[in-house]
């Protein structure tokens, strides 16, 4: 009886440093990243090229994607505003699957951006890939990235690991009970992954 009480102190013991690194690890992601994300058009400085970071034109329903629209509207705002002058649209393309170029023909006719100034990125299969595209792929240093600002922290994170000028700019959320939760918990253990993938000297490569 004693080992097995031994076992489960033990036991708990981990469990409770395991959560307590992974706070820790979100807390360095904030801190780092703290002051450069940006919700108002008027106050983020400009930057040569806007990344946009890809999801889904559509919902399993068949409707638009919220999210996907609210990242091209952020996106188009900082164009017509003078933030901007190119654009790279990063996102993941497979067979009947095209997030890149769902993103371009949105952005032209939908918002009014020259298609000229778009740039595709099909190999933006996860978030850390489409920062490191950006930077050794396309040689843009001075970004502002484009996604939720759930998403642009990590995002930031990411670029700051790579040496680039980025900046945030946090589209609007999806005002959703259901999502918002679902979102957090998920960026929550994917901060701690960058943490991990950063300390470990992953690269997305």
């Amino acid at each position: 009886m004693k080992k097995i009480l031994d076992f489960l102190k033990s036991f708990f013991n981990l469990v409770e440093i395991g959560i307590l690194l992974m706070i820790l690890a979100n807390i360095w992601v904030f801190a780092l990243t703290n002051g450069r994300t940006y919700t108002k058009i008027s106050k983020i400085p400009p930057r040569e090229t806007a990344l946009v970071l890809g999801t889904s034109p559509r919902m399993r329903s068949g409707l638009s994607n919220p999210y996907f629209t609210s990242r091209m509207d952020a996106t188009a705002l900082l164009y017509h505003h003078g933030k901007i002058k190119k654009i790279i649209v990063s996102g993941e393309k497979s067979p009947g699957y095209d997030e890149p170029l769902a993103m371009k023909n949105y952005l032209v006719y939908q918002e009014g951006v020259p298609e000229n100034i778009i740039i595709e990125d099909p190999k933006g299969f996860k978030t850390q890939t489409s920062i490191s595209n950006c930077k050794k792929v396309f040689e843009q240093n001075n970004v502002i990235i484009v996604s939720q600002g759930f998403h642009n922290l990590r995002a930031l994170f990411y670029a700051r690991n790579n040496d680039m000028n980025a900046l945030g700019f946090d589209a609007h959320d999806v005002l959703s009970n259901q999502s918002y939760y679902r979102n957090q918990s998920r960026e929550f253990l994917a901060r701690v992954m960058a943490v991990v993938y950063y300390l470990l000297g992953i690269d997305s490569d």
